[in-house]
């Protein structure tokens, strides 16, 4: 019998180490770097159903979708005058899904100014909804002209209860005139409410030379100059813009390099903002941003920390 040495030797050696396969040592694999990810605000989705009987997102499918897309808390806005949607969604709603994932959804609340309340009942609605979570009022999507006065009536009690107010105009709800005069009697009415701007009519007055009709559409081809948007942010501090929806990515996207100098100039007045709100829906706002190659303290502002601010969350 060979010794324990003899062994060794004769596996190293001679023809017996011809048939020996090479030891290569192994090294597990360095893992590749992961770049952080974008803390990401999305201030305008819905729950439950809105034209489709057959679609409903649930606050659970929600944030799911927020998994898929790398956002960390999203607004849920309810939707309560009959020009909004087919399908009404109530403030409780969005009140109870924002308790039941608190680190990921964010209440709005909502009322139609045609309630037949008094003013003071009007903030005291609006004030218990605060107390009970609710971060802003809106979506504020209402079949009057923007200033009318029952609309005034809301910004007011919003105004006396601190809660910002994300609105919508086109032609049919919020409706204004070009230039935007009405929303603009609003901002000088209430200076200490900060109005959120969303929709065709909002973001159609990125550009001037307007007519009525382009404020229910959205536009194409280069901004002219003159538009309302900038025209209103030089002059009132408390509004800015939702980039949700169709309507926001193609006021940035008609015209990526104006869209780009002009989300570097507002910078601080501009939340990111999608609008999803039925299962399976396309948003556009993630490849436009790809697009524009922000510069990443610019694409932070809008991604959440403009949010951050506006809904006293930092």
């Amino acid at each position: 019998m060979l010794s324990r040495r003899q062994f060794v030797r004769t596996l190293t050696t001679g023809a017996a180490a011809l048939s020996l396969p090479a030891i290569t040592p192994t090294f597990a694999a360095e893992e590749p770097k992961q770049q952080p990810k974008k803390r990401i605000i999305d201030m305008h989705t819905h729950i439950g159903r809105y034209v489709d009987p057959t679609k409903t997102l649930t606050p659970e499918a929600l944030v799911e979708w927020m998994d898929e897309h790398g956002i960390e808390k999203s607004v849920v806005l309810p939707l309560t005058s009959p020009e909004s949607t087919t399908f009404l969604q109530l403030t409780d709603t969005a009140l109870a899904a924002a308790k039941a994932h608190p680190d990921r959804l964010i209440a709005f609340c909502s009322i139609d100014p045609r309630t037949i309340v008094k003013l003071p009942d009007l903030v005291k609605i609006i004030r218990d909804w605060k107390e009970q979570g609710a971060r802003g009022f809106g979506e504020h999507k209402v079949g009057l002209d923007f200033d009318d006065p029952l609309m005034m009536r809301v910004y007011e009690a919003c105004e006396e209860v601190g809660l910002p107010l994300l609105f919508h105009i086109d032609n049919v709800r919020g409706k204004d005139v070009p230039g935007l005069k009405r929303l603009e009697n609003a901002l000088l009415t209430f200076p200490k409410l900060d109005f959120i701007g969303h929709g065709p009519g909002w973001w159609a007055s990125i550009s001037g030379g307007l007519t009525q009709k382009d404020l229910r559409g959205y536009p194409k081809g280069k901004v002219q100059p003159g538009g309302a948007i900038d025209r209103l942010m030089d002059k009132y501090h408390n509004i800015y813009g939702d980039l949700s929806a169709g309507s926001g990515n193609n006021a940035i996207a008609r015209d990526l390099e104006f869209g780009r100098r002009f989300l570097i100039r507002r910078q601080d007045r501009i939340v990111f903002g999608t609008d999803y709100l039925a299962p399976g829906q396309y948003v556009p706002q993630f490849e436009l941003f790809e697009k524009l190659e922000l510069p990443k303290d610019v694409e932070q502002k809008i991604y959440d920390l403009n949010a951050c601010k506006l809904l006293s969350l930092c």
